[in-house]
């Protein structure tokens, strides 16, 4: 049975305590996370205190600035992977927890414990260090603080799968995995890897927990593993980030193209035509004749018609976000997301006439204006946790269900 197509987010699962779970007097087991037992990270570098995983390989990372390296170590997707017969399970942790100025505190970051695909319990972690954001310049202070522990309820008895899923919003150093019975890692099992890329919604964003950001829901629907490549703020046809996904195996791919340019208004139609070619060209370097999906915007009203920038503004802690350009400069070339749609589609059919594996989907077939009325943007640019379960639930249909462009039976492993 393929247990990600059972994964079940029911009203069943624990929380955990903050009192150890190991039985009365058993002795405990202590694993360092290493490569083996890591899943959807590109590498995990030594640190201090352990391993930090990483989704985009060094040299990427040496190519970006502040704001990408803060994103790409946040976890997104990344899970510790093992089987056990251990009914008990503590994970040791350093994260460090991004900090608004002038917006109110976010959420603290979740783990998701699943066993044979189910989850069964939640837990979150105290301690870390605190990484303080200027919305507009990116970060600017680190502050120090010290290691936590994740503890989780006892878990089944019996050998079992488990997958601890990351916080997807808190940089996360892997520091121990304590277990009452010993581990080892999960061999592949031969499922279809699929690697995605976009814009902060592809990230998470607002999304409950780290299996319910829609990749992460589509994904467990698909029965397929998944590589997230969702870099908060950091979707904008990057050359490393194309690199970076043509040296990544991988047996499907999606990119999801157009909001972060709009929003940080990087660059004019010209350039984006040409951007966009030379993204696609450096992916189809690896994967020559993998199943690729070009995914455009999601419906985002207040850049629908107007260009960005895009600026943060505040309310009382409430953040909100505003379109700052005039629609009357689409005329000079400038973006909007009505723009890019078009171009996108006009791109992907030109290119498809030699690249048969190449496939364009709307994002507004995944949030479109009923959607909008019945789950708003709460800031006007993010979905909240119930659109992230219904674009997850819509992306599997459209592109894992039948006659979907990864169906099962598409597919083929590039690099």
């Amino acid at each position: 049975m393929n247990h990600q197509r059972d994964h079940d987010h029911g009203p069943d699962f624990a929380t955990a305590s903050a009192a150890s779970t190991a039985p009365p007097g058993a002795d405990w087991i202590t694993t360092p996370p290493t490569a083996d037992l890591v899943r959807g990270a590109c590498e995990l570098e030594r640190t201090e205190y352990g391993v930090l995983p990483h989704r985009l390989p060094a040299w990427a990372r040496a190519q970006g600035d502040g704001r990408l390296a803060m994103v790409e170590a946040q976890p997104s997707g990344v899970r510790l992977v093992f089987r056990t017969r251990a009914t008990a399970v503590e994970l040791d942790t350093l994260r460090t927890r991004p900090v608004y100025e002038g917006a109110a505190p976010r959420l603290d970051g979740v783990y998701d414990l699943l066993v044979d695909g189910r989850l069964v319990a939640q837990a979150g972690t105290t301690g870390g260090n605190v990484l303080v954001v200027d919305l507009v310049k990116g970060p600017v202070e680190t502050r120090s603080g010290p290691v936590g522990t994740v503890r989780f309820p006892p878990l089944p008895e019996g050998e079992k799968r488990v997958e601890i899923w990351l916080p997807h919003n808190e940089i996360t150093e892997l520091v121990a995995l304590r277990t009452d019975a010993p581990v080892e890692p999960v061999p592949v099992d031969g499922r279809r890897v699929w690697l995605h890329h976009g814009s902060s919604i592809s990230h998470g964003s607002d999304a409950a927990s780290p299996t319910t950001t829609w990749p992460a829901r589509a994904a467990f629907l698909g029965g397929v593993d998944l590589v997230n490549l969702g870099l908060g703020g950091n979707a904008l046809l990057d050359a490393f980030t194309a690199r970076a996904m043509r040296d990544t195996a991988a047996d499907l791919i999606s990119v999801k193209i157009g909001i972060n340019l709009v929003n940080a208004d990087l660059m004019r139609l010209r350039a984006f035509t040409s951007a966009v070619h030379g993204f696609l060209d450096t992916i189809r370097e690896g994967h020559p004749a993998t199943p690729l999906l070009v995914v455009s915007p999601l419906l985002c009203l207040i850049h629908e018609d107007t260009p960005g920038p895009s600026l943060p503004e505040s309310d009382g802690g409430r953040l909100s976000v505003r379109a700052a350009g005039d629609p009357a400069e689409r005329a000079a070339g400038k973006l909007t997301l009505g723009v890019i749609r078009d171009e996108l589609a006009r791109i992907v059919a030109q290119r498809a006439a030699g690249d048969p594996h190449l496939h364009y989907l709307d994002g507004r077939e995944l949030y479109g204006e009923a959607d909008f009325a019945e789950l708003p943007l709460p800031d006007q640019l993010h979905p909240d946790a119930a659109a992230h379960r219904r674009i997850g639930e819509r992306f599997a249909a459209l592109a894992f269900g039948s006659g979907g462009v990864f169906a099962a039976g598409q597919g083929r492993r590039g690099r």
